[in-house]
């Protein structure tokens, strides 16, 4: 620690250096997309021409899903025609590509309060994430830090207007999956009534939610499958969580950023020899829930 020392970087302006233009940070970008902290991502193209519409700066697709985002850059401050663009050639790239889920991303070294105020507008119609990049100089060393200051809206999960929604009852589950997995979400029931007895499955047709005292918190959801059970588990993304999933050998299928949930597929024995820690990350996903 003693040998620190503490250096006060020269912010730099890209919108008026001679010498750092936008391909240098698409070249940046490119190099390692990761820097943009979106997760694991890798670049699927770069300068993607667009049908009468122009070229997409840059094309990035996450690496374990089906996920894309459609990326514009831009230096200095956003204006009208930016985010315009940016959601263009989202819209463009949806209509093209539907196997694939979609989320437009505006990169900017300034992003105003006034268009701040504009993007958040579209927030929650449209996947839509603002990043503020700054150019940093250390000496003769030059660094990108990138910011997220607005992320995806999370929405809750799809069909879930209990006044709606057509309820059904465990023989609808036990014939669309088994008795066997519908009893693996019984087993993990007992895990959530440690820290809450009184929850209970609600059983409705797109997925077995939680409820208590006949209100609706479905943090956990269950789908019951022939062979296995998926479970969503709510909680903000984190490395630590990811890591734990992947070093325990469970199945996890993918975070889904949109809806602020990991999917993980269970086997029997997952419930079982995981005990601790999926009764952790639930009861993590119920502090958040109401908190």
């Amino acid at each position: 620690m003693e040998d620190l020392k503490f250096v006060k970087p020269e912010k730099l302006y890209l919108k008026t250096d001679p010498l750092l233009n936008e391909n240098w940070v698409q070249d940046r970008i490119a190099e390692d997309p990761s820097i943009l902290g979106l997760g694991d991502i890798v670049l699927k193209d770069r300068e993607r021409q667009q049908p009468r519409a122009g070229r997409l700066d840059l094309l990035l697709q996450d690496a374990e899903s089906n996920r894309r985002y459609e990326v514009e850059i831009q230096l200095g401050k956003t204006d009208e025609s930016h985010i315009i663009r940016t959601v263009e050639y989202w819209d463009i790239e949806r209509k093209r590509y539907p196997q694939y889920e979609h989320c437009a991303v505006i990169v900017a070294e300034d992003i105003t309060a006034r268009f701040l105020n504009v993007i958040g507008l579209f927030n929650g119609n449209i996947p839509l994430i603002a990043i503020q990049m700054n150019a940093l100089k250390f000496g003769h060393q030059i660094t990108l830090a990138f910011t997220t200051v607005l992320d995806e809206l999370s929405l809750g999960l799809d069909n879930e207007d209990e006044e709606v929604q057509a309820v059904t009852d465990r023989a609808y589950w036990e014939n669309r999956g088994t008795s066997e997995t519908v009893r693996m979400a019984d087993g993990l029931l007992m895990f959530i009534k440690n820290f809450d007895p009184g929850f209970e499955l609600k059983y409705n047709k797109f997925y077995i939610g939680l409820a208590k005292d006949g209100q609706p918190n479905n943090f956990i959801s269950f789908r019951p499958k022939k062979k296995h059970l998926n479970i969503s588990v709510r909680l903000k993304q984190s490395d630590e969580i990811q890591n734990d999933l992947e070093q325990a050998g469970l199945d996890l299928m993918d975070y889904q950023k949109r809806w602020g949930q990991y999917r993980i597929r269970l086997s029997k024995s997952d419930i079982s020899e995981h005990h601790e820690l999926l009764t952790r990350i639930f009861r993590m996903a119920y502090e958040n829930s109401i908190s």
